[in-house]
């Protein structure tokens, strides 16, 4: 029997946009004689999923990563292509979908919001009838890894940012579903919330399985938690693959921050060669090297420019580095 658990095969996703004139006519000659073109939010995607996996599902905004993920759990259907959730078509059996699927939103509850936390709970045990022995079993559960009791018996428009994604996250996994969308998990949150969060999803993934695809702008929740990188970009797959081996290949650069105390001509260092890949302000801009090139050249043509060095940092360029370079069209990478 296949371990794989999400199957994508062509996957498309095309919106019919009408372009109108304007003004008041104009919007009425448009529902005749409107122009119409075809955008693809998502263009002939493939990938599949094994049961277990934690897969980092990452792109820019209007990249298709929501649009991919809305077709996954039955919420839009595909134009074309080939869908199967744990062995369930979502765009045709969403009832059944369903009861295959966590889903938590960043932005978004699945709780009553003028409900104690308990009694959406309880709401959700009788929706997703599960029984009674596993209901406790699963409440203890999340309340030896989040700590819900503390605000168990609270409104849940009297929780805090924190208190409400930790009980999201519990509602969505109340019924143990084998799969997992997570989108933006620990956006707004504290230090330490965010920490007990990730290490709540990381030990559900590792002791129980599930199978979870993780959307989100946070690189350190990615470094953290997946094993597994999906690169999405204009709707097409840019990387898939292993984290490490994207570090590998494509994360090897420095960044060398410059502090003047008077700015340089930074034109000239872009025509000696040298990629300004930040600029804060006039005197303050980050510099990428390769991982063998030494700093003193850029230290020289920095002075030749008029430039009068009062602070240097030099790091290692971290996944996020990357992926805004790849974002940009500064960086390709190789399927």
């Amino acid at each position: 029997m296949s371990d794989e658990i999400i199957t994508v095969e062509e996957l498309t996703k095309e919106f019919v946009l009408r372009k109108r004139s304007a003004g008041i006519l104009g919007s009425l000659r448009g529902l005749f004689t409107a122009e119409k073109e075809i955008i693809s939010a998502v263009d002939r995607v493939s990938f599949t999923i094994r049961r277990g996996e934690l897969v980092g599902y990452l792109g820019p905004n209007g990249a298709g990563k929501s649009t991919t993920i809305k077709m996954l759990t039955g919420i839009l259907q595909p134009t074309s292509g080939l869908l199967r959730v744990n062995g369930v078509n979502p765009a045709k059996e969403r009832r059944r979908l369903t009861r295959n699927l966590g889903v938590v939103f960043g932005q978004k509850t699945q709780l009553w919001w003028d409900l104690p936390v308990e009694e959406s709970f309880d709401l959700l045990r009788t929706i997703y009838r599960i029984p009674r022995d596993v209901y406790k079993q699963r409440m203890e559960l999340f309340s030896d890894l989040l700590n819900i009791q503390d605000f168990y018996k609270q409104q849940t428009r009297k929780l805090s940012l924190g208190q409400r994604m930790r009980s999201d996250l519990a509602a969505s996994l109340l019924h143990n579903p084998p799969v997992l969308f997570l989108d933006e998990p620990t956006i707004g949150l504290d230090i330490l919330t965010r920490d007990a969060i990730r290490d709540f999803i990381k030990t559900i993934n590792r002791e129980q399985q599930t199978t979870i695809i993780l959307t989100t702008h946070d690189m350190e929740d990615i470094d953290y938690l997946a094993n597994r990188l999906i690169l999405l970009d204009r709707g097409k797959i840019q990387y898939d693959g292993n984290i490490k081996s994207f570090t590998r290949k494509y994360a090897q650069d420095k960044l060398v921050t410059l502090h003047l105390e008077s700015p340089c001509a930074r034109s000239l260092l872009g025509q000696k060669g040298f990629d300004i890949v930040n600029e804060f302000n006039p005197r303050h801009f980050e510099v990428r090297l390769g991982a063998e090139d030494s700093v003193n050249p850029l230290l020289e043509a920095v002075s030749e420019c008029g430039g009068r060095i009062q602070e240097i940092n030099v790091r290692k360029q971290e996944l996020g580095d990357t992926l805004k370079l790849i974002y940009s069209g500064r960086k390709d990478v190789e399927l």
